[in-house]
């Protein structure tokens, strides 16, 4: 898939076709974790920043931000918050050796999630080398955990009405899509398009290889209005949940 190309379509109705993590946050954590750690004398990096959801909050944080997008559509709409301390730039963050200045604070929230698993790892790389030594990342990154639970309820759901395992409808699970190789690397259809999910295990092997310390593994938990269409009244926590990584460069 040409990611230029398909963000740059997306960009009119992204509001409205992006999951929006910061109004989902049922425990408002992710703000929680970005005001920990700002301060204003520390710089940032927003990796695929789409239209600057995020800047609301890091702006007031941070004393200055760099928003990296892969679109010109989105980094335009960026552009239009007006926040003074914000510079924007269109860049790869899929490409090797993207060329940064060093940053105290790099953020990136639900964009390393690439079914080419290697471009997730070069991400990672690059958000690495983006920061200076004993500088902090924060990750928001989907769950495969989340998506098996959510799928272990859904069959809950139908059991309590009756209804055999065998004879849920297909097309309920049509978020597994792939073979049994792509369920293992936690390959998960969203809306249809391919997307890389991660075990709590798999994110402590990959983000030491990235050269990371992970400082903290918490979930960001949403209702479970975003899982289902029609929630029945005894279905309550746990809730389905996103990863928010906390790490330090090493």
């Amino acid at each position: 898939m040409n990611e230029k190309k398909h963000w740059d379509r997306i960009a009119p109705s992204y509001n409205d076709e992006i999951f929006d993590v910061y109004a989902s946050d049922k425990k408002k954590k992710l703000q929680r974790f970005i005001r920990k750690h700002g301060s204003k004398n520390k710089t940032a990096i927003d990796f695929g920043c789409g239209n600057g959801k995020s800047f609301p909050y890091l702006a007031p944080n941070f004393k200055h931000i760099v928003g990296l997008d892969i679109s010109k559509g989105l980094l335009k709409q960026a552009k239009q918050r007006g926040y003074a301390n914000v510079d924007l730039k269109q860049a790869d963050l899929t490409k090797q050796n993207l060329a940064l200045a060093p940053v105290d604070f790099a953020f990136c929230c639900n964009v390393i999630m690439f079914p080419e698993l290697k471009k997730n790892y070069t991400m990672l790389a690059n958000i690495n080398k983006a920061l200076h030594t004993g500088g902090t990342a924060i990750m928001v990154l989907p769950s495969l955990d989340s998506a098996l639970f959510s799928s272990w309820r859904l069959i809950e759901m139908y059991r309590k009405e009756g209804v055999e395992v065998s004879e849920i409808p297909a097309h309920e699970f049509h978020y597994f899509k792939g073979n049994k190789r792509d369920l293992i690397q936690g390959i998960v259809h969203i809306e249809g398009v391919p997307t890389k999910h991660y075990s709590y295990s798999e994110l402590q092997v990959i983000c030491k290889e990235a050269g990371f310390k992970i400082t903290a593994i918490e979930k960001l938990e949403y209702h479970w209005s975003t899982e289902f269409a029609s929630v029945p009244e005894w279905l309550k926590e746990p809730y389905p949940w996103d990863w928010l990584v906390e790490c330090v460069k090493d």
